[in-house]
């Protein structure tokens, strides 16, 4: 797929090396050309100066051709003006916009521009740290009605199957995190120590599934 990216700070450099070496072709954007200093001198793709919701600048990137737009410049207003214009000038589906100010994030979500709301997404990263219960989910669906969200397991599950697991507490589990790495659990899988555990859920059962992961596979609510 070719991808084009607007904006050559820490973000994008890193995002547009990730991709090609996945074996995606790749442009980048940025107003400053000294930015592309930053994509070293391995990078095989194209560097593109300019602004990076101007359509001709968007052509010489390669956007016609593109699979997949992301705007991660400094500036919030013109990563969504760019992510607009990917969308509804080019047709391009694959858009995200990076955005600082949350507020606006979720303005723009509901015009139907993915965003990510960088100081809002490292806080929530923080907080499922600090506070392993009560932080914000990792995602809801439109409705609101059901979330994935990482809850906080006592030790005393540790041991036992994940079939054990939803069947006391009333919720699927999507996925763990175990030594830094998202696996997908079969219902045979055991739960070990350090096993981050990500589970889908009703939004109006948040507390009462807390409460049974707290209390372990003894008590666990049935």
């Amino acid at each position: 797929m070719h991808i084009v990216i607007m904006g050559c700070g820490r973000v994008g450099a890193a995002l547009a090396q990730t991709l090609e070496q996945q074996g995606h072709t790749v442009a980048v954007i940025d107003q400053d050309p000294t930015a592309f200093r930053r994509l070293g001198s391995g990078f095989g793709g194209r560097r593109v100066s300019g602004v990076g919701f101007d359509q001709d600048t968007l052509r010489e990137a390669g956007i016609e051709e593109a699979g997949a737009f992301a705007a991660v410049s400094s500036g919030d207003n013109s990563n969504i003006i760019a992510a607009r214009v990917a969308r509804e000038m080019f047709g391009i589906e694959n858009v995200a916009a990076r955005i600082y100010d949350p507020r606006r994030a979720e303005v723009y979500q509901r015009l139907g521009i993915p965003t990510v709301a960088t100081v809002r997404w490292t806080a929530d990263q923080m907080l499922r740290r600090l506070l392993p219960s009560g932080a914000e989910p990792l995602w809801r669906d439109p409705s609101g009605g059901v979330q994935l969200a990482e809850v906080h397991t006592t030790p005393s599950w540790i041991g036992h199957k994940i079939s054990t697991l939803q069947e006391e507490t009333g919720v699927r589990v999507a996925f763990l995190t175990r030594l830094g790495e998202a696996i997908l659990p079969s219902s045979q899988t055991v739960l070990q120590e350090g096993d981050l555990v990500h589970v889908m859920m009703r939004t109006d059962e948040i507390a009462k599934v807390e409460a049974a992961f707290a209390e372990g596979p003894e008590e666990g609510g049935h």
